[in-house]
């Protein structure tokens, strides 16, 4: 699939974190004619997405939730969440995704804001997840992960009202009304929550 072309500017909901992003005109699967490949995955790292602002918003604006701490993105797409918790003050942010070219992304990402992320490291304390409910199978691999974690470790989660979001696992402890290219979600602004595991 080709990469679409980014230029860096400023997250919608954090305007102090740039990132390397899609035109906002441009769709996820632009790049690929309008089709979905199952050989290569689509270029989700090139977006913004609301789970991920609204949890980069929720750590910088509460940056107790992770300063001292270390911090794990998963799916970490753009590397949004995981920029803003090394901005908040974690002691060491690593990022993972399926996708090779995402964890690319947001260490290409990461520099251009002046932090250091790691695609390796130690056992987190924190646990970050923004938008991973998208669909049933990724929604329940998601949850078995995250539920195996979340016996010694914080886990949020952002999320827009996926439809496969186990809300009943969780509480929520923030709400943003996210910004959102219209050809991405056919919305202009999606109501995201940021939500603690039980």
């Amino acid at each position: 699939m080709p990469q679409p072309s980014t230029s860096l500017r400023p997250a919608p909901l954090t305007p102090e974190i740039s990132l390397y992003l899609a035109d906002p005109a441009t769709g996820l699967f632009d790049s690929a004619g309008g089709e979905f490949r199952s050989d290569q995955p689509p270029p989700f790292w090139a977006f913004a997405w609301a789970g991920g602002q609204a949890l980069a918003r929720y750590l910088l604006d509460h940056p107790a939730e992770v300063a001292g701490r270390r911090v794990h993105d998963l799916a970490t797409g753009s590397g949004l969440a995981a920029i803003a918790a090394a901005r908040a003050g974690a002691t060491e942010v690593t990022v993972s995704d399926l996708d090779p070219a995402a964890v690319s992304a947001a260490l290409r990402n990461a520099a251009a804001n002046d932090v250091v992320l790691h695609a390796s490291g130690s056992k987190p304390d924190v646990l970050l997840a923004g938008d991973v409910f998208y669909s049933p199978t990724v929604a329940t691999e998601m949850t078995a992960r995250l539920r195996a974690a979340r016996k010694d470790t914080i886990v949020l989660v952002g999320d827009p009202g996926r439809g496969y979001f186990p809300e009943r696992l969780f509480d929520r402890v923030a709400e943003y009304a996210v910004p959102v290219p219209a050809a991405l979600e056919e919305a202009e602004t999606l109501v995201t929550g940021v939500w603690r595991m039980r």
